[in-house]
């Protein structure tokens, strides 16, 4: 099973920061290098999504989550992106629960203007390392279990039938 992290900072910089070491220390913790992103939310209220992905098996993207998660978090359109038959039926398990309501409020309540977070998808075995590694650059540790359905149906929509 996978774990949805997200890391809440007090600054707009600290998230940036921060995604550069987990991109460095992605081997060891066992976090596929675009399976991470950053958002961040000036002082205006606007957000700014930096994500480090690219094209994988089919066309789909970690990017494409990543818009999906922001969108149904923040309602942020990310990356002008189209959403096709297996990442829009992705969406509506993501928004039917695969992330708890809980989790989905903190980061809400968590990303005030002026602040940024850090998102990793991280393999189960390593959450608490990943996080450990990360706990030098201070901030709140929000986590969120993918359920192994939902991971799976993920890992299809973003690397194609045969992940």
């Amino acid at each position: 099973m996978a774990t949805l992290i997200a890391i809440g900072y007090p600054d707009e910089s600290t998230a940036t920061a921060a995604s550069q070491e987990a991109s460095r220390l992605a081997k060891d913790l066992i976090i596929q290098p675009d399976a991470i992103a950053v958002i961040t939310r000036d002082h205006e209220g606007k957000f700014h999504v930096t994500t480090n992905h690219h094209a994988v098996g089919g066309g789909a993207t970690w990017g494409m989550f990543w818009g999906l998660l922001f969108g149904m978090l923040f309602f942020v359109p990310v990356l002008g992106m189209a959403v096709g038959a297996g990442l829009g039926a992705l969406t509506g398990k993501l928004a039917k629960g695969a992330i708890n309501k809980d989790f989905q409020e903190r980061i809400r309540d968590e990303l005030k203007p002026g602040t940024s977070a850090l998102f990793m998808v991280v393999e189960a075995v390593t959450p608490d390392k990943a996080v450990e590694a990360m706990s030098k650059f201070g901030g709140t540790v929000l986590k969120s279990s993918l359920p192994k359905e939902t991971e799976e149906e993920l890992q299809k929509a973003l690397h194609g039938a045969g992940a």
